[in-house]
């Protein structure tokens, strides 16, 4: 129970201070992602289904505030948090590069999904243009807060592990 009660309340600080704080640090109105780092580094510590779960809650409370269309961040976030938890299996508390990579690819995915559903299939083709403003300076400036962001969010989850063993 403990758990769910942290992952509502990181949920809401970092989609919080996505949606408040990071206006004024974009750059070229590019703003980190904390959100998918959230799903990623979830998914990659807990698994498939937990990853899934915090994917589908991400995406709907985006969704809900932002989205023309409710369920396409929930899907998106979902498809990403239940393949991003298959990494589960080669969890190390140790590894920090390996999520940040995940962190990197799962934001691609993120950006060309949202290209098909969001400009694909509204008739703009230009792939390279939406790749080259949007996706790539996405990714960097996602990575970069994905390399603080992910260090917090293991230490979160490394005290509750001790608490739920503590418990037993």
């Amino acid at each position: 129970m403990k758990r769910i009660i942290v992952y509502f309340l990181e949920i809401i600080i970092l989609f919080v201070i996505q949606t408040s704080t990071f206006h004024y640090f974009g750059l070229a109105n590019i703003m980190p992602n904390l959100l998918l780092i959230l799903v990623v580094s979830t998914a990659y510590m807990r698994g498939r289904m937990t990853g899934l779960g915090i994917g589908f809650f991400t995406g709907l409370l985006v969704d809900i505030v932002y989205g023309e269309l409710i369920g396409l961040y929930a899907f998106i976030y979902m498809i990403i948090g239940y393949f991003m938890g298959y990494a589960n299996k080669i969890y190390s508390n140790d590894d920090y590069t390996l999520p940040i990579f995940f962190v990197a690819v799962s934001d691609f995915v993120y950006g060309f999904f949202y290209y098909i559903f969001g400009f694909l299939l509204r008739g703009r083709l230009n792939l390279l243009f939406y790749m080259r403003r949007i996706i790539l300076p996405e990714i960097i400036y996602t990575v970069a807060a994905s390399v603080f962001l992910y260090k917090i969010l293991n230490i979160i989850n490394n005290r509750l592990d001790r608490i739920e063993i503590e418990g037993e």
